[in-house]
């Protein structure tokens, strides 16, 4: 058992996405190879404080917000001060706070492996108007929309309302750092398109605007670094008028299709995207990219990326890898050994420089 590699499997968070990231957690942990791993679960309450004592499943699950430790600089909970490293880090935190670079920063401070891509793509990744941003940059093809801050909004309504409407309709409105489809509404009267947005910046200070596109949704995982893996296509059979979180995680009325039946050449098409649209962020690791297929005219158009997909059982993440020949155990191996290779990759960089004078002095 001594030679266990111990790995620190992050769940929980701040985020609107808490309770999905517990489901996620808990998939992983059960699957982890005990053999290899010493799985050593870490909760982040929703208060933002690292819950590692006891049962920290358990804990979080029942809404436990422990006190701060004393040490001003230490997110852990009080009286777990001298816990130990663990080898590697698996993150597991859906949403702001896991999936926007925050929690990625801490750990390069803390010098530890950790799964998933860095700072700077997940901080854009999260973002989906950012997203679309680079991905219109780099030629890839997304569908109309108008991203709006807080204060835009604030200062000039009715001028935002008239890019809105520029649209058509009907339109979804998001916030631009939510997942699991929280904070999205499909509006189809421009009379509530005002009230969407209110809704949205509940969440964010930055909102985006989509025209609705009659469409399939196709859903592609990719797993690596610059040349990664990527899956066969899954389709996403939405039950109601848009795939919600409600639907996701509560009713479970929608269905999948894996792998996509799609006509020839298509979803060769839809890979080479998804490793395009993979790479344009520098991603590592592992993304679950979501797809629009228009119907009647079979355009393809980039949606979002999400960079810490779920592990549910319903999961489309690891449904696609299996389907692809990785089975779920052996994709946490790959995702733990790619997390090791990336920080071996960066401890042998230089980081510091020396003029070799006192100029500075």
């Amino acid at each position: 058992m001594a030679n266990l590699m111990i790995v620190g499997l992050l769940f929980g968070g701040e985020s609107p996405e808490h309770e999905v990231s517990i489901v996620t957690a808990k998939s992983i942990a059960k699957h982890l190879d005990p053999m290899r791993f010493e799985v050593r679960p870490m909760g982040i309450a929703r208060n933002g404080v690292w819950v590692m004592l006891g049962d920290p499943f358990a804990r979080l699950s029942a809404g436990e917000q422990p006190e701060r430790s004393e040490h001003a600089f230490l997110p852990l909970e009080k009286g777990a001060e001298q816990m130990q490293l663990p080898d590697v880090f698996f993150n597991a935190i859906h949403g702001a706070g896991g999936e926007d670079g925050q929690l990625q920063g801490y750990l390069e401070l803390l010098h530890r492996p950790y799964t998933g891509a860095g700072l700077l793509a997940m901080a854009a990744g999260m973002d989906k108007w950012i997203t679309k941003r680079i991905w219109e940059s780099e030629g890839l093809p997304v569908g109309p929309y108008v991203g709006l801050t807080e204060e835009q909004w604030r200062r000039s309504p009715e001028e935002a309302l008239r890019s809105v409407r520029a649209l058509g309709l009907p339109v979804f409105v998001k916030p631009a750092n939510t997942g699991s489809s929280i904070g999205i509404q499909k509006v189809k009267d421009f009379d509530q398109i005002a009230d969407a947005i209110e809704d949205a910046l509940k969440f964010d200070r930055r909102v985006l605007v989509e025209r609705g596109i009659d469409a399939r949704e196709i859903e592609i995982a990719v797993l690596g670094g610059d040349e990664p893996f990527v899956s066969v296509p899954g389709e996403v059979l939405v039950a109601g008028e848009f795939y919600d979180f409600k639907d996701k995680y509560l009713d479970g009325k929608s269905s999948t299709s894996i792998p996509a039946e799609l006509p020839g050449g298509l979803a060769e098409r839809l890979r080479t995207y998804a490793r395009a649209a993979f790479r344009s962020l520098d991603a590592y690791g592992m993304a679950r990219m979501d797809f629009f297929l228009e119907r009647g005219t079979n355009r393809i158009l980039l949606n979002e990326i999400n960079l810490i997909p779920g592990f549910t059982s319903i999961s489309m993440y690891p449904k696609l890898m299996e389907a692809s020949g990785i089975p779920y155990p052996e994709l946490l191996n790959r995702l733990i050994e790619l997390a090791l290779a990336r920080h071996q990759q960066m401890k042998q960089k230089s980081h510091g420089f020396e003029s070799g004078s006192t100029w500075y002095a």
